[in-house]
C-alpha cells in the first residue's frame, strides 16, 4: 500500500510556528535593535533589497548567509549575535553583546550597525533602541538606576514574570536617537526568559511606533472629513429647497461619495494595521504579567495613558469616515425618492392630461360620427330619390313626397349600419 500522500503545504505550515524562536541572552549583556520601514507602500516593497541589505551586513563580518526566501536568521556577527526578521510592513535587526558598558546607554553599542551600511538601507527607521541587561539579587538600586537614566514623568517600571525580572524604560527618544530600555534579571533567571523578555520589549516598541503612523494619517484627515461634513450638510440643506435642481444635487452628491470612499480605500490598510498592532502591544504587555514596582506606573498603565487615547482616535477617525459614507448613501437614497415623486406627480399631471385629450377625441368622434351619419344619409337619399324617379311617373308620386318617405328610413338605416360599426372595432 502506498503511503499517504502529505499536502503541499504541511511541513510549511509546521515549520512556520518555529521559524522565529526566542534568542537567549546572558545577564549582564546589551542589545542594540533597529526596525527599517519603506516611507511607501511598506507591504509591497521590494524583499529582496531586505535580503541584499542583510547579506552586505553579513559579508563585513564574514558571516554566513540566510536560506533563499528566509523571512528569519539568526547567527554570529563578529563578536556578537545577530537577530534578523522580516514582518509584513518591516525588518528588524537585533544585536545582542556580552556585558554592559561603563556608561550605561552608550551609543557606541549601536555602533556595530556601520554608518555606511545604514545610509544604504532600504527604507527609513521606524525605531531604535539601546537594551541594558544587569542582574540584580533584589531591588536596592534598582529605582535609583531608574530615575537616573529615564525621565521620571515617563518612567514606567514593573516586576514581570513572577519577580523574576524587573523592566524599566519612558518610551523617549535619547539624545543619540534611541528609545532606552533596562532589564534587571534576578540571578536564578535562564538565558531563555530573559531572551523572550527582551524579545517582547523590542516588539512593544516596534508595534507601538507601527499603531502611532494610523494617529499621524488620523490627524491629516481632520480638515478634509470637516470638509466632506460641510459638503454633505450644504447638500442636505439643498435638498429641502424647492427651487434646487435634483440633477445638480444628484452630480455634488456624486462626486462627495466618491472623494468619500476613495480617502477610505487609501486608509484602510493603515487604519486596520493600526487596530492589529494596537491588539500586539496589548497581548505583549499582558504576556509579561506585570506586578507594581515601588508604586510606580506599568508598562500597561503607561500604554492606557498615552497610547490608548491615540489608538481611539484612530478608531473615531474611522468610524466616522464610514459614518460618513452611509450618511451620503442615506442622502442618495432620500434624493432618489424625491425624484421618484417628483416623477409619480409628473406622471400623474401626464395621464390626467391624456385623459382629457382621449375624452377631447372621444367627443370628436361622436361629433365626426353624427355628421357622418348626415352626410351619408343626405346622400343616400339623394341616391333613393333617384332610383325611384320613374315611379313619380308611373304612380304619380311627386319628388318632394319620395324624398319625405325616404328620409327618415335612410337615416335609420344609416345610424344602424355605423352603430354596428363602432360596436364591431370596438
Amino acid at each position: 500500500m502506498p503511503p499517504i500522500i502529505d499536502h503541499p503545504l504541511r511541513y510549511t505550515m509546521a515549520n512556520e510556528l518555529h521559524a522565529r524562536p526566542f534568542p537567549a541572552v546572558e545577564a549582564p549583556s546589551r542589545a542594540a535593535y533597529l526596525a527599517i520601514k519603506p516611507a511607501s507602500n511598506a507591504a509591497g516593497r521590494d524583499r529582496a533589497a531586505d535580503r541584499a541589505h542583510l547579506i552586505d551586513l553579513l559579508d563585513r563580518f564574514g558571516a554566513q548567509h540566510p536560506q533563499p526566501d528566509a523571512t528569519h536568521y539568526f547567527g554570529t556577527l563578529g563578536k556578537h549575535m545577530l537577530k534578523w526578521e522580516s514582518h509584513t510592513e518591516f525588518v528588524t535587526y537585533t544585536i545582542f553583546g556580552e556585558g554592559v558598558a561603563d556608561r550605561p546607554f552608550d551609543a557606541a553599542t549601536f555602533g556595530v550597525f556601520p554608518e555606511d551600511w545604514l545610509a544604504k538601507a532600504p527604507g527609513t527607521r521606524v525605531t531604535s533602541a539601546l537594551i541594558r541587561i544587569e542582574v540584580a539579587e533584589g531591588d536596592d538600586g534598582i529605582a535609583k538606576k531608574a530615575r537616573d537614566w529615564f525621565v521620571p514623568e515617563s518612567l514606567a517600571i514593573s516586576r514581570v514574570i513572577e519577580d523574576d525580572l524587573v523592566i524599566a524604560g519612558d518610551f523617549r527618544i535619547d539624545h543619540a536617537g534611541h528609545m532606552r530600555f533596562a532589564i534587571f534579571a534576578r540571578p536564578r533567571v535562564g538565558n531563555r526568559r530573559i531572551g523572550r523578555i527582551v524579545q517582547r520589549l523590542c516588539e512593544i516598541e516596534t508595534y507601538k511606533a507601527m499603531s502611532m503612523l494610523g494617529l499621524s494619517r488620523a490627524r491629516d484627515l481632520g480638515a478634509t472629513m470637516a470638509t466632506f461634513d460641510k459638503q454633505l450638510s450644504a447638500l442636505l440643506e439643498d435638498m429641502r429647497s424647492d427651487d434646487s435642481d435634483p440633477a445638480d444635487v444628484l452630480q455634488s452628491l456624486l462626486e462627495v461619495s466618491a472623494e468619500i470612499e476613495n480617502t477610505i480605500a487609501h486608509t484602510s490598510f493603515r487604519f486596520g494595521a493600526t487596530g492589529a498592532y494596537e491588539k500586539i502591544v496589548n497581548q505583549r504587555i499582558e504576556v509579561l504579567r506585570e506586578e507594581r514596582f515601588e508604586g510606580r506606573q506599568t508598562f500597561g498603565e503607561f500604554m492606557m495613558r498615552r497610547f490608548d487615547p491615540a489608538m481611539r482616535t484612530v478608531k473615531s477617525t474611522e468610524a466616522r469616515l464610514h459614518a460618513m459614507s452611509e450618511r451620503a448613501l442615506r442622502a442618495g437614497d432620500l434624493l432618489r425618492t424625491r425624484v421618484d415623486v417628483d416623477r409619480s406627480a409628473s406622471n400623474q399631471d401626464l395621464l390626467q392630461s391624456m385623459d382629457r385629450r382621449a375624452d377631447l377625441q372621444l367627443r370628436l368622434q361622436r361629433t365626426v360620427e353624427g355628421l357622418s351619419v348626415v352626410a351619408i344619409s343626405y346622400y343616400a337619399v339623394n341616391l333613393v330619390v333617384y332610383l325611384l324617379g320613374p315611379l313619380e311617373e308611373s304612380f304619380g308620386f311627386s319628388r318632394t313626397i319620395m324624398t319625405a318617405l325616404a328620409t327618415p328610413l335612410v337615416l335609420l338605416l344609416v345610424w344602424l349600419m355605423v352603430n354596428r360599426i363602432r360596436k364591431h372595432v370596438t
